[in-house]
């Protein structure tokens, strides 16, 4: 069936089409999940281990070195790297791009059941995660607060974290910071001596009378009644009150042989918001979610909250979706300046607005049915698919371009608008299909690359070749009906009334005689120095290849996230107390040396990105690059 010939007799119809095709692009653009690349998993997994109190030594002997030689053998794997240090082993391996990371996780745990029995009994069991970049946090709340850091900590784990985990499209929240209540039982050793009691006995003697027991159930008419013994302390005295021991009929109480004090844990990392200690509040984001929208309806639950806890000041530190934001607007905004700056060029060169308008309905049509397909195939609006877009404009209008020149030479060889619609469209039907399966020879490949350069280039790809399909589709099928109804045979039939078209029509027909005229100088000049022509192109081909080295080479562009990190590092061993004061002093000099800084939050000691109580990070957020300088 010819589809030109349908389109052409059947407008309604294919009308029609064409809004179903575009409410359902439009659709499947406001559901499409907004993120910065493409999502994809690093072929890496990782086996972390704690035992505490142990030396890096250590680490290394008793856990490192067995992890390494159990996991060397998991079939796929590349690389095998381990970290030891104070009380932690962090293993961690790569494999082949390829490679079913499920089943390795399945090799690599019935691996680590095995290897267990030769480790440490003391230690925690290893526990093993995959590599996914979408875990990272897409925003880092600083909270500060002049309570209490105890009561402050119990009022952000209690009240506080629920609230932000139920957002929809929040995974987890990650809290860093703050001191955790814990109950100190100090010893007098020379009571413990002299009354003859052991540390086991203590401890035993305590975590015992601290429970609830079930008392089972009794039968009472015609219910079953329930009976527990609640034991777990509700007070400090309950604990002095507990006994220890009997010794010659006299009862020994906790008070008897220490000192019970209502204190903290032991402080092994310190967290600064604006320079007053706080707490990081880390939100991940679930995977294949909007990470703009999930973090515009955290950031409106953080601005509840802070009505609801006045005491309590949450401030975002570190907000990666609005560099994801400003980077697909500017994409987008490129996009749409090329879009019309391609009708411009079409407007002037056809010198007829009838035409560049039939032509310029391939351009959105094709966009937002490529956006229903995107749907479809799981895509997101990323960089990659909206450069995938920008990419496809110019070539767009091709298709419709060569359809509307043909047609609108038989409607000057005098066919009538019907006629010329099918017949041009027909005529160079095969020429377009051709032109088009061309073009898509080109970008097929990227579909096959391995690594991730393959996933990252997959998506830009496959953009381009559903808009150069679509673009195709209505090329055969929109711009022949609309040719049938608008297109006249001259311009000044219906648009010499317009002043404005008659003078750009005039200027362009001036421009393009004395362009012809050139290029049929230089022809003639080509044609009769032929010799000539040939050796400058090849000199300026070895010139250009001369030059390939000079090209730098890197995965991504630099770009300004608005984000600068100062990492420290001390002496191993160095108490984080020591570590805060000099990241005072490095803070003093950071605000000094950047007026730009809009907040800065410091993580010293032990913690999720930073390893050891010698090290600290300081991540600067910069005001938005528009009121920036530099």
């Amino acid at each position: 069936m010819n589809l030109s010939k349908f389109s052409v007799n059947r407008p309604i119809f294919t009308s029609m089409v064409m809004l179903i095709v575009i409410l359902f692009g439009s659709v499947s653009f406001l559901r499409l999940p907004i993120d910065l690349m493409p999502e994809f998993t690093f072929p890496t997994l990782s086996i972390s281990a704690q035992y505490a109190n142990a030396s890096a030594e250590e680490m290394e002997t008793l856990v490192s070195r067995p992890l390494e030689e159990a996991m060397s053998a998991v079939p796929g794997i590349e690389e095998i790297t381990s970290t030891s240090s104070e009380g932690s082993s962090s293993i961690r391996m790569s494999f082949t791009w390829g490679v079913d990371l499920d089943a390795a996780s399945n090799d690599i745990r019935d691996r680590l059941d095995r290897v267990i029995p030769r480790l440490p009994e003391e230690m925690e069991r290893p526990s093993l995660r995959k590599f996914d970049p979408s875990n990272f946090p897409i925003l880092i709340i600083g909270a500060s607060s002049n309570l209490d850091p105890v009561q402050m900590r119990m009022i952000i784990d209690n009240q506080i974290k629920y609230r932000i985990e139920r957002i929809p499209g929040v995974a987890s929240l990650n809290v860093r910071g703050g001191l955790n209540r814990e109950i100190h039982v100090n010893l007098h050793a020379d009571k413990v001596k002299a009354l003859g009691l052991s540390m086991d006995m203590i401890i035993s003697r305590i975590r015992a009378e601290n429970v609830n027991v079930p008392a089972g159930t009794i039968e009472r008419g015609n219910y079953e009644i329930m009976f527990r013994t609640p034991g777990q302390y509700t007070s400090l005295e309950e604990l002095r009150n507990t006994v220890i021991a009997i010794r010659e009929g006299v009862a020994i109480q906790v008070k008897e042989i220490a000192n019970i004090e209502d204190s903290w844990e032991r402080v092994r990392q310190i967290v600064r918001v604006n320079g007053k200690p706080g707490i990081h509040l880390s939100i991940s984001k679930q995977s294949g979610k909007n990470t703009v929208e999930v973090a515009k309806k955290a950031l409106k639950e953080i601005d509840r909250i802070n009505e609801d806890f006045p005491q309590i000041k949450l401030i975002p530190t570190i907000d990666t979706s609005d560099y994801i934001q400003s980077s697909i607007n500017n994409v987008g905004n490129m996009a749409l300046s090329g879009g019309i700056l391609a009708l411009l060029v079409l407007l002037f060169f056809l010198r007829n607005l009838r035409s560049t308008l039939i032509i310029a309905t391939a351009i959105p049509v094709s966009i937002i049915a490529t956006f229903g397909l995107m749907y479809l195939s799981g895509f997101t609006l990323n960089l990659m698919t909206l450069g995938g877009l920008a990419l496809g404009i110019g070539m767009l209008v091709d298709n419709s371009i060569v359809v509307l020149e043909n047609i609108f030479r038989l409607r000057e060889s005098g066919y009538s608008k019907e006629k010329a619609s099918i017949e041009g469209s027909e005529e160079v039907t095969s020429a377009i299909i051709a032109s088009t399966l061309t073009t898509l020879a080109v970008f097929l490949p990227m579909i096959f690359v391995k690594g991730m350069s393959g996933v990252m280039f997959k998506q830009l790809s496959l953009v381009v070749g559903f808009s150069l399909l679509c673009s195709l589709g209505a090329a055969i099928t929109l711009v022949p009906m609309l040719s049938a109804k608008m297109l006249h045979s001259t311009v000044h039939e219906s648009e010499s009334k317009k002043k404005w078209i008659a003078k750009l029509y005039d200027f362009s027909r001036r421009f393009f005689a004395q362009m012809e005229e050139r290029y049929n100088k230089l022809l003639r000049y080509s044609l009769g120095h032929r010799r000539l022509i040939v050796i400058s192109a090849a000199i300026l081909f070895l010139f250009s290849l001369m030059l390939i080295p000079l090209i730098g080479v890197e995965l991504m562009p630099t770009a300004d996230e608005g984000e600068v990190r100062v990492s420290i590092e001390m002496d191993v061993g160095t108490r984080v107390g020591v570590l805060d004061e000099k990241f005072r002093m490095i803070r003093e000099i950071v605000i000094a040396s950047v007026p730009e800084i809009r907040n800065v939050s410091s993580t010293m000691g032990g913690g999720h990105r930073v390893r050891g109580s010698h090290r600290g990070e300081m991540r600067i957020s910069l005001n938005p690059q528009a009121e920036r300088n530099r």
